[in-house]
């Protein structure tokens, strides 16, 4: 198979649509569901075959090749989001991530961790067990419909602040917060920012060098089209010395000498390689992590916002033709977005649309749109056709 992405880097460049032959995705459905499981590539599918097949024959597989995929990866991905190799850890999940950033901080009584209202729940559920640990107070940001998330955010910020966990788009409508400010003011009172960018990273830029969060975790299955299972960690340097989760054999210095694991050491691996979980080698995982991690970096990520722009853009377009709510371009990231719909709605619109072989999800009260370069302008006209036959 050709591949249309191999030597683009600028997606928006192109037709909508015309990166559909790299994912596997049937001509009848339209698939709108990003932010719940991204569709796979053709590339990562295949990869995961080849590496399951060497997993078939472990005879094959050296001491090195337990080390050696997983920093090609590390270094991958650190290129895609303007780090360092130091500063990637993988983890299991989003949890683990954040259980990894909640170990690492402190807090005491009379201090507050700030967590958004309607936040992802391993999110919520991290830090209100935290503060049963610590004496401080979980406080739910709401949004003002003024002033919008990120001055609300702002706006709670204060003294006793410790702990900001937010996200760069809330997860259940793509509603956009401007991480610069919330960092800034964040470390004006010295509380530490840890970002969940689960719905974002892969698809939305993220500026790390200025955005400077003390931890960032982003599962590998959605927007950076990976498996399940593997997601990514990243630490600051203030926090690398820190406490991991678990005490591995793999994340020791010298553990590449496997004759000589026996010699026990404190010593760790050099910088957030401490944090990784136990069974990061998973050849099967990291071959189709390293096939997603080239690919969004042959597309580059501004390229993904860009063309996913395009497609959110002509839906709100469309969708406020039917007199739906719809966001306005500055307040939401531009590969998600959330159409307002009334609660009792919400689960027979979506049972409409998959009828119709249209695939979205409700979460809270909207109808959350999450395309990506597969989407094609039949897509769009079959979900707007669905909408308008539900409403």
């Amino acid at each position: 198979m050709s591949d249309p992405g191999a030597s683009d880097r600028h997606p928006a460049r192109r037709e909508i649509g015309v990166y559909r032959t790299l994912f596997h995705m049937p001509d009848d459905l339209a698939y709108f569901n990003t932010a719940s499981m991204a569709p796979a590539l053709h590339s990562v599918h295949e990869a995961g075959r080849l590496a399951l097949d060497r997993v078939a024959s472990p005879w094959e597989i050296s001491s090195d090749d337990w080390f050696d995929d997983v920093e090609v990866l590390r270094e991958g991905f650190a290129a895609l989001v303007g780090a360092d190799d130091d500063a990637i850890a993988f983890v299991p999940s989003c949890s683990y991530g954040l259980a990894v950033a909640a170990r690492n901080l402190s807090a005491r009584a009379g201090d507050r961790v700030l967590v958004l209202a309607e936040e992802f729940p391993s999110n919520f559920y991290t830090w209100r067990r935290f503060c049963i640990h610590t004496g401080a107070e979980i406080v739910e940001v709401h949004r003002d419909a003024e002033l919008g998330w990120t001055a609300s955010i702002l706006a709670a910020i204060d003294r006793r602040t410790r702990v900001v966990a937010v996200p760069r788009v809330h997860w259940t409508n793509g509603a956009l917060i401007d991480l610069h400010q919330v960092s800034a003011a964040a470390r004006a009172v010295g509380a530490a920012l840890v970002v969940d960018a689960s719905q974002s990273l892969g698809a939305f830029p993220h500026d790390l060098r200025t955005i400077r969060p003390d931890f960032l975790v982003a599962v590998g299955y959605k927007w950076l089209l990976g498996p399940l299972g593997f997601s990514y960690l990243y630490v600051d340097e203030a926090h690398r010395d820190g406490e991991p989760l678990e005490e591995n054999w793999i994340n020791r210095a010298g553990s590449e000498q496997f004759a000589g694991l026996v010699r026990y050491t404190d010593t760790y691996r050099a910088g957030s390689r401490r944090f990784d979980f136990g069974e990061r080698t998973a050849f099967a995982q990291v071959a189709m992590a390293v096939a997603a991690v080239e690919q969004l970096g042959r597309w580059g990520i501004e390229g993904v916002a860009s063309a996913l722009r395009e497609v959110t853009d002509e839906i709100c377009d469309r969708a406020g033709q039917l007199g739906l709510s719809v966001p306005a371009p500055n307040e939401r990231g531009p590969h998600m977005l959330g159409l307002e719909i009334p609660k009792e709605r919400g689960l027979a619109l979506e049972e409409q649309l998959e009828k119709r072989g249209v695939m979205a999800s409700v979460r809270g009260d909207s109808l959350r749109l999450a395309p990506h370069l597969h989407v094609t302008h039949r897509d769009i006209d079959r979900l707007i056709d669905g909408i308008a036959a539900a409403l």
